[in-house]
């Protein structure tokens, strides 16, 4: 017996979306073009089932940045255009490419505990000017003055002339700073961990970085970044899964 063909609304209620997101998918192509009937209804089989359930695990949740949004979606289209093994090779890039990003996580909360448990990180035997810091921390003097204003920060002034003056606590608090930047973590997670540092704690900075205040919003994945990269690669495991399956049946 042929195999009975299912509408959008199936596809729809199998995957647990609205049958507006199934029509926009095969729009965006992360489907390939599904055939219709004669009376112009398009005509699913379980295998495009389970492409969409593949799509939306690969691409539901907050994007933690332009590459892995990016490496999400090749992966996707790639199993669109009915390509399971190249999409597969991707999904074990993506993999790669999250824990890349994980380790760089885990670095930089490795240099944050070194720091805050009162190992120096910075060997400034002079004061430096704005631009000077800058300069040496590979920065720019705004980037400075917004983790400043933002209470990231407090610098010292000169007393003569009202210029600020870092020295080696403070060029060494930037240094923290920049690299949990440039490892994914947000302004409002370093901030949470910074006023917590300036509150005596020590311990479990990584923990308080990823752990928002209950009068917190949070709003993106950087907020709370290693839960964040957790999730990224449990579901990356899971497309995996999910295309190693398609490829079997």
């Amino acid at each position: 017996m042929a195999e009975r063909s299912l509408r959008t609304s199936d596809v729809a209620a199998a995957v647990g979306v609205h049958p507006n997101t199934v029509r926009l998918y095969e729009q965006w192509g992360f489907l390939p073009r599904i055939p219709r009937s004669a009376s112009g209804y398009r005509l699913f089989a379980p295998y495009h089932v389970a492409l969409m359930r593949m799509a939306r695990t690969a691409l539901r949740g907050p994007w933690p940045g332009r590459a892995i949004r990016e490496s999400a979606l090749s992966i996707v289209r790639r199993a669109a255009a009915d390509d399971l093994g190249g999409a597969l090779e991707l999904a074990y890039r993506h993999l790669a490419l999250v824990r890349a990003e994980q380790a760089r996580a885990d670095a930089a909360v490795r240099l944050l505990e070194r720091w805050a448990s009162g190992a120096a990180v910075d060997a400034s035997e002079e004061w430096l000017r704005i631009g000077q810091a800058a300069e040496r921390l590979g920065v720019t003097s705004d980037m400075l003055r917004n983790w400043e204003r933002n209470g990231l920060i407090r610098v010292p002034r000169d007393p003569a002339n009202g210029y600020r003056r870092y020295g080696a606590a403070e060029l060494g608090r930037c240094r923290v700073i920049r690299m949990l930047r440039q490892a994914g973590y947000g302004m409002m997670a370093i901030l949470r961990m910074m006023r917590a540092l300036d509150g005596g704690q020590r311990r479990d900075l990584g923990r308080v970085l990823d752990t928002p205040r209950p009068d917190e919003d949070v709003y993106v994945a950087a907020d709370r970044w290693l839960s964040a990269l957790a999730d990224l690669e449990g579901r990356a495991l899971q497309v995996i899964d999910q295309l190693e399956t398609l490829i079997n049946a």
